[in-house]
């Protein structure tokens, strides 16, 4: 039976595929575990459901555990994310309790006998104090550390330093720790139901299905409600884009089992924005990678305005799409946008520039289509699947050959 990997050879060339084979024949019969906080929503879960089903396919056995917990814990969780990107936090011994007492509880319901432990983000860290260490163990943090609360920092570090690694999505967010760091940036995958191609009359069924006009140009941002991507911030820049060019904004987004706060900020933004026709307010739609697929292609631009950001890979997948991008200059983003080329990198309070390279974009038929080519060009060098295969293949071999 043909396996799946064999697809990708049509995007990214049979030299790729056939070296990620090679690569993989040291690491077949190995086991590896990933544990994460949720296989639902949100790009750690993405990455995951397709890169252990790609690395199963072609017989490096994956597992993925889910630590599961009580809402307290999530709030918990929640607020040490905030304040690992520089929120304020008090960090109470109760909140502590909870946190490390959860990871106790995972441990005693799952043997980890595998070859190699990789943790993802700080939800499951502690787990590393349960458990007989009888292999390597990776920690993937995908939050922005390059000012974290310091606090919160020195808490997770005593957790930290007792991994083999650290691995970050840019160098901006490296530490002063006494293990390896490693840069391995994120990736989507084009063949994905969010990123693969569309017909025109899908993406028709599927906004139209969801009240969004096709007969204004749409700006939207895709994203998590969470405070950090300021949603409030975009509808701003969307008033100034307005008072130039008549226009919809398209707010979309989930929120993630694993992100109590979410549900807070999307009723505020419905409060306050909910009655405006101009405004389409989503959340948790159903066949949502497919509509966030449709929207992607048929926006005539794509906003990121995040605060702080571990990487955007909504970035990554509109650009895939050849929609251009205008996004705020921080995490990630900049090593997806080239400013001038592919879209357009602000600082995220600039409400007045994203707004000019909006009405720009939007005003240059030409300009927009060549962004987008640019666009789906860079990611397919550096942003696809594949890469991100080869880089953990490098990663794993290190410590299991």
């Amino acid at each position: 039976m043909k396996k799946n990997l064999e697809k990708y050879k049509k995007i990214v060339g049979e030299e790729i595929v056939e070296k990620i084979y090679k690569k993989a024949k040291k690491l077949l019969k190995k086991n590896i575990v990933c544990i994460s906080s949720t296989n639902q929503e949100g790009g750690v879960a993405e990455i995951l459901n397709s890169i252990i089903f790609l690395f199963n396919e072609i017989g490096i056995k994956f597992d993925w555990r889910i630590i599961h917990g009580t809402p307290n814990f999530f709030t918990i969780t929640k607020k040490f994310h905030n304040a690992l990107q520089g929120a304020d936090i008090h960090l109470s011994k109760d909140k502590k309790r909870i946190y490390y007492e959860t990871n106790r509880k995972f441990s005693m319901l799952n043997h980890l006998d595998h070859d190699l432990v990789m943790v993802h983000d700080p939800q499951p860290l502690p787990l590393i104090d349960f458990y007989k260490k009888k292999q390597p163990w990776i920690f993937r943090c995908h939050v922005d550390l390059s000012n974290p609360n310091l606090e919160v920092w020195n808490y997770l570090k005593h957790f930290i330093k007792k991994y083999d690694e650290l691995v970050i999505s840019t160098e901006e967010y490296k530490k002063n720790l006494s293990i390896p760091q490693t840069v391995i940036h994120p990736a989507i995958d084009p063949l994905s139901q969010k990123n693969r191609q569309v017909q025109k009359k899908t993406i028709k069924k599927y906004l139209s299905k969801n009240g969004i006009d096709f007969k204004k140009p749409i700006i939207s941002q895709i994203s998590r409600y969470d405070k950090w991507k300021d949603m409030e911030g975009v509808i701003k820049i969307f008033e100034r884009v307005k008072k130039e060019i008549d226009c919809q904004l398209v707010l979309l987004g989930n929120i993630a089992p694993d992100d109590p706060e979410g549900i807070d900020i999307y009723t505020e933004i419905v409060r306050k924005f909910g009655n405006r026709k101009d405004i389409k307010i989503l959340v948790n739609v159903s066949a949502n990678d497919l509509v966030v697929n449709c929207l992607q292609r048929k926006s005539a631009v794509i906003i990121q305005k995040s605060l702080k950001e571990g990487f955007a890979l909504t970035v990554s997948e509109a650009l895939y799409k050849e929609t251009p991008v205008v996004a705020s200059s921080v995490g990630g983003i900049p090593l997806q946008i080239i400013h001038g080329e592919n879209g357009f990198l602000h600082e995220p309070n600039d409400i007045n520039g994203f707004a000019e390279s909006i009405v720009t974009l939007l005003k240059d038929d030409k300009l927009r289509k060549k962004m987008g080519k640019s666009g789906r060009e860079h990611i397919k060098k550096n942003f696809l699947i594949t890469r991100l295969m080869l880089d953990w293949l490098d990663l794993f071999e290190k410590y299991l050959c």
